[in-house]
């Protein structure tokens, strides 16, 4: 039977190397800084504190930096004697993000969007659904930070060059792979559909990498 660490393990030393490569730093993880500062909660259960996102460097199939969360798809409340590999892991996601170059603006934003799903599982944010396929969130500010992008929301999408979804002995979780998209990207989503957004990004190949000084589309 596999414990929770027999878990975390696995996908940070198995699964993740598989599909992303050899990371290149070590795991970058939430604070209650975080917390407290950017969503304004200070009673932060200290399992979250160990939730975080790693680095991998470019490899032969794949020229973008690779950042990815891990801890949303570990099985914080549930029993090993309880794991079911057909239902979801906790979060049942983890967040992945593209940049062209190596930077830590990219850990800072899903360090973000990582806390954010945290709590709006668990009903801190108010009635709000988790986040999921096809939704789209402020970035908020700029994407980087800097005042020179004109990326300001994420789009969370399905990609096709890595695996869509895995499985844990715990259960299963789905990538959420989130895009930089701009204020007039965001209304044409809305007005039609996030899938059809991220069809035209990438064909103009913005999509999946972010890169914050890429021009926004005419849409």
């Amino acid at each position: 039977m596999s414990s929770l660490e027999k878990v975390w393990a696995f996908r940070e030393e198995t699964l993740y190397p598989q599909h992303f490569g050899v990371a290149s730093r070590g795991i970058f993880p939430l604070d209650v800084e975080l917390f407290s500062k950017t969503f304004g909660q200070n009673e932060v259960d200290p399992r979250w504190l160990h939730l975080g996102v790693f680095e991998f460097a470019p490899t032969a199939s794949r020229p973008s930096w690779l950042y990815v969360s891990s801890g949303g798809s570990t099985p914080w409340e549930t029993e090993p004697g309880e794991y079911n590999i057909d239902d979801y892991s906790w979060l049942g996601v983890e967040f992945v993000m593209e940049a062209p170059a190596q930077a830590d603006w990219p850990i800072r934003a899903l360090q973000r969007l990582l806390a954010y799903q945290v709590l709006l599982a668990h009903g801190r944010l108010g009635d709000y659904t988790p986040l999921d396929y096809g939704h789209r969130v402020p970035a908020g500010g700029t994407v980087d930070g800097s005042a020179s992008s004109k990326l300001t929301f994420w789009a969370i999408a399905k990609a096709d060059h890595y695996p869509s979804s895995d499985t844990l002995p715990s259960g299963r979780f789905d990538f959420l792979h989130a895009v930089g998209i701009t204020d007039q990207e965001r209304d044409f989503a809305k007005a039609t559909s996030t899938g059809e957004l991220i069809r035209i990004l990438s064909s103009n190949n913005a999509f999946p990498l972010t890169d914050p000084a890429r021009p926004g589309l005419s849409l």
